[in-house]
């Protein structure tokens, strides 16, 4: 995987993960509080955003005959993990080898179906979790709790792929 896609597809899933393993150790007040100028409540957020990924990725990589799960079930934490975790491994084998970012796609919308580009739908899987990631850790701030570092700092941190420089010597 070259020309940077292993590290865009490296934080999206892991600032993902990141989220849900924080938000698995929150009280069922808290998944149901929300914020003015979010998506809606953090349990819900997190199913919308994998739900919608779930969608994303199902167009660009064409990686099953049927989307894997229906969309807007009423889930957990346990299961937004084992379905990002999919998604996650799905992105990146898609990424690691060649694709056509022509290859036209369908997107709705507007009472309307559109030919989308391939390389639109991967743009739109990274803003959107980008987008919906940031709510959910509005809402964790706004209630006074310290969210979770999902930057791509962190990320480069996390994975190794930012490491500190030894010291000149004196």
């Amino acid at each position: 995987m070259g020309n940077g896609w292993r590290d865009l597809a490296g934080h999206h899933g892991w600032a993902t993960a990141e989220l849900l393993t924080y938000c698995q150790g929150l009280d069922a007040a808290t998944l149901n509080a929300t914020a003015p100028g979010t998506y809606g409540t953090i349990i819900e957020t997190l199913r919308h955003l994998l739900d919608a990924e779930m969608s994303y990725v199902f167009r660009l990589t064409r990686a099953w005959t049927e989307r894997p799960w229906t969309a807007y079930e009423a889930v957990g934490i346990d299961v937004l993990q084992e379905r990002a975790a999919l998604l996650a491994e799905t992105l990146d084998r898609f990424l690691a080898d060649d694709w056509d970012d022509e290859r036209l796609g369908e997107g709705y919308g507007d009472d309307q179906v559109f030919d989308v580009r391939a390389g639109v739908f991967l743009a739109q899987t990274i803003h959107h979790a980008n987008e919906h990631r940031a709510h959910v850790c509005t809402i964790i701030g706004a209630l006074g709790h310290e969210p979770p570092d999902v930057s791509a700092w962190g990320y480069a941190v996390a994975a190794g792929r930012s490491t500190p420089r030894p010291s000149p010597e004196v």
